[in-house]
């Protein structure tokens, strides 16, 4: 096996990690107090094709495979993971199924512009009493005419208040469970279309999630999004996809963790010499150093999987994303210890890393909805591989 970077892949992953470096790092702490959203960065990351990145270059995208995608939000997560999860998102939730499912003329209206960065995407599934769930979403859309009337709230919108484009599941079948279920494109500037809260929340404030709520909101019928009763089929596999982007948040945020803590480390003075001397650190960092990379590992898999089709990648993308996100939320804890009371000031910044960690075990499929995924493939196959 031959686990080795190509050249392009290497270009791509130095590049971001410059960009953000130098672009977003002397920034982020005022804007995270400030919860602004760092929209003059993402549009630079547009550029540099970020935003497109597994859509073909005659799509406007950047056409790399998934490991190069899997580099690009790792560095982004590195130095901030907010920005990551609006690149996860409009790359993975909202690009890739239009690619996959719209018609020529859906993909001439938005994916062009997605993949460039000129709107991003938003992915409107989960409801106040519809998230691990799905199947059980209550929005509603009813054909009239040439236009669906769609009715119904939705929660946790990531970039939900500044996308130009959402993929939004609703029943056009009630009666009919999961393939009741149907996709839209949904611009902001349909009638109905309302955004009424912004969430509150522990980390990630860069990244903004809201409630939308539909009131009548007409939606052309030539937005519908492949045919009805397929939405959930839409929205569970681009979910499978997303979460190869989750995991390599995961491991950016760990690895931006390590590095922070172990700078301390070296540092850090106690008892006439730095606390990187003391076996009780040294191991921390040891610990965490071999967590990342066998996570890191795990989610490069998942991505091969992803291009190869040779499997399915619901399993793989589960095992990333598990261990994947409970690792970063190890790694964030024992950095905040190694930097003793300064980690749990606002002024360390992986202060910010363990707030932003918390929430990866939660979305796009919570650990024990991957344990459940994990289980059922292992069940199925008896054990073997």
């Amino acid at each position: 096996m031959d686990f080795s970077l190509t050249s392009d892949q290497i270009l791509i992953r130095d590049t971001v990690r410059q960009f953000m470096e130098t672009e977003m790092r002397p920034i982020v702490r005022k804007y995270e107090a400030e919860k602004k959203f760092p929209a003059a960065q993402i549009k630079k990351l547009g550029e540099l094709g970020c935003c497109g990145m597994l859509v073909p270059e005659e799509w406007g995208g950047a056409g790399t495979d998934t490991i190069s995608y899997a580099l690009m939000i790792e560095e982004v997560a590195r130095v901030d993971a907010s920005t990551a999860v609006v690149l996860s998102v409009t790359n993975s939730v909202a690009a890739v199924p239009l690619l996959k499912h719209g018609s020529e003329k859906q993909k001439k209206k938005y994916l062009h512009r997605l993949s460039r960065g000129e709107i991003l995407g938003a992915f409107c599934l989960t409801e106040p009493a519809a998230g691990s769930d799905a199947a059980n979403i209550q929005a509603r859309a009813v054909r009239t005419g040439d236009h669906y009337v769609l009715n119904g709230t939705k929660i946790w919108v990531t970039n939900g208040d500044v996308a130009g484009v959402s993929v939004v599941f609703a029943k056009t079948d009630p009666n009919a469970g999961a393939r009741g279920v149907t996709a839209f494109l949904v611009e902001p500037s349909f009638p109905g279309f309302r955004i009424t809260g912004h969430e509150d929340k522990m980390g990630l404030r860069l990244s903004h999630s809201v409630e939308i709520v539909f009131e009548d909101c007409r939606v052309p019928a030539e937005n519908r999004l492949g045919e009805e009763g397929q939405g959930l089929k839409i929205a569970l596999e681009a979910l499978d996809g997303g979460r190869v982007g989750i995991a390599a948040q995961a491991v950016g945020l760990a690895q931006g963790a390590l590095e922070a803590a172990t700078r301390y480390a070296k540092q850090r003075r106690t008892f006439g010499k730095p606390i990187a001397e003391y076996q009780a650190i040294q191991w921390m960092l040891a610990d965490m150093e071999t967590e990342i990379e066998a996570a890191r590992a795990l989610t490069h898999y998942a991505a091969w999987v992803r291009d190869s089709g040779s499997q399915r990648l619901g399993p793989h993308a589960a095992r990333a994303k598990l261990y994947a996100s409970e690792m970063a939320n190890r790694v964030a804890y024992k950095a905040v210890q190694v930097h003793g009371s300064l980690g749990y000031s606002r002024e360390s910044d992986v202060e910010r890393m363990y707030r932003d960690a918390r929430v990866l075990t939660i979305y796009e499929g919570t650990s024990e909805m991957q344990r459940m995924v994990i289980a059922r493939d292992l069940l199925r196959g008896a054990g073997g591989r």
